[in-house]
């Protein structure tokens, strides 16, 4: 069974000021989330699932799925703060949802096979989308509790106009994840690479530290997990409404409990992205080199 391609593309991009899903930045006008499926279908994925915002479907169906049809089939769901297991009620105060891992829970009734979660708004790669795939289509049928993630080194995935949010990661010697950490400030300082720990202080890291960049390999089974997750999460955090369900806080839960195996898939790739607005014009740039050296075609669709 071909893998899936999950998209987490529910967010608004409030440090960018807009619908970045939706920014032209190739040549023909295409996307960061056209080259993932680009990427995606030369790598061997057989469906994509987009989690959106409802507020937004026409738009996102006119300018973004209707570019696919022919291509590789999609399917839409959709995210909410309100989506909320039984017995929970979402606070008036809380203004986003629940964060990446909730906006995996969003895919549960139509992904049945090996998914890999991307961000909508970050720029892979093709080695990565390869690397991912191949791991993906090679597991044995029904397998459960067999993870992966790719890593990049962390100082390939920064930005030159402000801090990042990064999963930091720790690995054994059989290149399986044993530790992974949410930091959502990561930055050169003084020099070297940074994050801020949880007291507000910078703590220094190697270069090559990997790191997740949400590109996350899971089985069906993961779902189960999340959902389970999410109530003990509810129950400690439903009355801080800027608390958030990271995939990393699910993944490090079965990493240390001894339920799951999460290989890293290594990558010397370089992330780009439009994390802020003075971003965008070098990830133009970056892509139309990527279409002069061949890399990809000056119209992807």
């Amino acid at each position: 069974m071909k893998p899936t391609l999950f998209v987490l593309a529910a967010g608004m991009g409030s440090r960018y000021g807009g619908l970045k899903q939706l920014d032209g930045l190739g040549p023909s006008g295409e996307t960061i989330m056209d080259y993932s499926i680009y990427d995606a279908i030369r790598a061997g994925f057989g469906k994509i699932v987009f989690v959106i915002r409802k507020d937004f479907e026409q738009d996102f169906r006119d300018k973004v799925l209707s570019k696919y049809e022919g291509h590789i089939p999609t399917e839409l769901v959709f995210q909410a703060k309100t989506d909320l297991p039984e017995g929970f009620t979402c606070p008036e105060e809380r203004i986003k949802p629940w964060g990446t891992n909730h906006a995996v829970l969003m895919g549960k009734d139509v992904i049945r096979e090996p998914f890999c979660v991307i961000n909508a708004d970050d720029f892979y790669g093709r080695d990565a989308f390869a690397v991912m795939g191949k791991h993906l289509a090679e597991l044995p049928e029904g397998s459960e509790n067999d993870y992966s993630m790719v890593g990049f080194r962390v100082s390939n995935t920064l930005s030159e106009n402000g801090a990042v949010a990064r999963g930091v990661c720790s690995k054994d010697a059989d290149e399986n994840l044993t530790t992974v950490v949410e930091r959502t400030e990561i930055m050169r300082v003084d020099g070297p690479v940074c994050y801020k720990d949880e007291e507000g202080k910078w703590v220094a890291i190697e270069d090559n530290t990997p790191v997740s960049m949400n590109m996350w390999g899971f089985t069906p089974d993961y779902f189960k997990y999340s959902e389970e997750s999410f109530v003990n999460f509810l129950q400690q955090n439903i009355d801080k409404p800027k608390a958030e369900f990271f995939i990393p806080l699910v993944v490090n839960e079965l990493i240390t409990t001894g339920r799951a195996n999460v290989k890293v898939l290594d990558t010397t790739a370089v992330w780009f992205g439009v994390t802020y607005a003075a971003d965008r014009q070098d990830t133009v740039d970056k892509i139309q080199a990527l279409v002069d050296a061949g890399e990809y075609p000056s119209r992807l669709f």
